[in-house]
């Protein structure tokens, strides 16, 4: 197996390296925790020298890359039936939150990171909702992860300056390397303006990611769009200051809070009122669709035309397990082939390339990780993936997006976390 000083030259069927053509007979060369080299065999082969492994029937891609999760909630699959309003759904997670302790987040979250390696997800941007949980987690899985952490701040009656100190001193705190941290104001509905506006600022300033849920439901929509509905009425009763309502979409409600910058990854982003897609655009904004999710709040169709046609760059995530319905004696389980297909379905003249590209490029970008994952070029980060491929490479992208079986191999910061069967060394 290679190791962080081995040069080692993957030789496969097929090489897809995303951000170019495919590349039949083609050939990656890893060096430490990055690719050095992509291209056809005959070529490299002559170039560079040292270990090598034939891969064999596979087509060799970059790992992919999930742009929402939460993995503290792995676990809760199948605890909670789709419900007839969003807010009846938000309940029930908070009880079920309420009755866990660190060892059931620990359990959940580990559990959520195996499937997602299992699945071929090598990067995670992952909502953290017990910040206690870091860095241990990150030092008990290989994934490369995005940590956003979580702030509310409607009941705890605590200052927004106070919320964000706290959030940005745990921030501080942990250690740099593979795994990073950003900042997540849950949503609009679940904190003040002026969480949002610091939030934005600091993320601004300190060249932070940070991810917001906006607009996820219409209940959310109604509250901010014309100040009623179930949401609006259950989080005043909450003593929640609804003087942010009423004034427009959740959209343009961040707008005023000067969140919307390219540093922004917008989570769902279900109900746009006119205009929304375009000021989305403008900013640069990243949107995450999460279509099984998606399909389990039974919400009005993913305005995909309408943000695709204003220049925003759209991803894919898997969201939690607490939102996707669970068949009887049916497991589900974190998996982007699934969310890419269930996205697929009803877009059946969508090209196969374009919906890889929304887990692997486009969430790359909006991670603030361009170039260096979601893709196989030189000195980008050495996470790929094989899978079992035999055919031409013009059915490559289509092959993909309907494979059910599991990784031939995969890799990550050039180290193998699922080896192959076999290979052969040569000098």
């Amino acid at each position: 197996m290679a190791s962080p000083s081995t040069q080692l030259s993957l030789r496969a069927r097929l090489v897809l390296p995303i951000s170019r053509r495919p590349i039949s007979d083609g050939c990656v060369v890893v060096r430490g925790e990055r690719i050095i080299a992509v291209g056809r065999w005959r070529e490299i082969s002559t170039k560079f020298h040292g270990q090598v492994l034939d891969l064999g029937e596979v087509v060799l891609l970059p790992g992919l890359v999930n742009a929402h999760c939460h993995l503290d909630y792995t676990l809760m699959a199948g605890q909670f039936p789709p419900p007839r309003v969003f807010t009846d759904w938000i309940k029930l997670l908070t009880a079920t939150k309420a009755e866990w302790g660190y060892s059931e987040f620990a359990e959940s979250w580990l559990a959520g990171a195996k499937m997602l390696l299992r699945t071929g997800t090598t990067t995670v941007g992952d909502i953290e909702t017990v910040p206690e949980l870091l860095p241990d987690v990150w030092e008990a899985t290989p994934l490369r992860v995005l940590s956003f952490l979580e702030m509310t701040g409607v009941k705890s009656r605590r200052k927004p300056k106070t919320i964000l100190q706290e959030t940005v001193d745990w921030l501080d705190a942990l250690p740099a390397g593979r795994c990073r941290a950003g900042l997540s104001p849950h949503a609009p509905y679940s904190t003040v303006p002026e969480l949002l506006r610091l939030s934005a600022q600091k993320a601004h300033r300190s060249k932070l990611p940070i991810s917001i849920h906006v607009a996820e439901s219409a209940q959310e929509f109604d509250m901010f769009a014309r100040a009623e509905g179930e949401m609006f009425e259950w989080l005043r009763r909450s003593q929640r200051n609804m003087s942010d309502c009423g004034l427009g979409s959740p959209v343009k409600h961040l707008e005023r809070c000067r969140a919307l910058h390219r540093t922004l990854i917008a989570i769902h982003v279900n109900y746009l009122a006119e205009g929304d897609a375009a000021l989305l655009g403008r900013h640069k904004v990243s949107v995450v669709h999460c279509p099984r999710s998606h399909s389990y709040f039974r919400h009005d169709p993913f305005p995909f035309a309408t943000l695709i046609q204003a220049g925003v760059n759209i991803c894919l995530g898997t969201d939690s397990l607490a939102s996707v319905y669970q068949r009887r004696r049916e497991k589900v389980e974190l998996n982007l082939f699934e969310e890419m297909r269930e996205f697929a379905s009803d877009r059946p003249t969508l090209p196969p390339a374009d919906i890889l590209n929304m887990v692997t490029l486009n969430p790359a970008r909006a991670l603030g990780l361009h170039r260096r994952v979601g893709e196989l070029s030189t000195n980008s980060f050495a996470d790929l993936i094989a899978l079992p491929f035999a055919g031409k490479s013009s059915e490559a992208h289509d092959a993909i997006l309907n494979y059910r079986g599991r990784l031939a191999s995969s890799m990550i910061n050039g180290l193998w976390v699922i080896p192959p069967t076999s290979w052969e060394r040569s000098l």
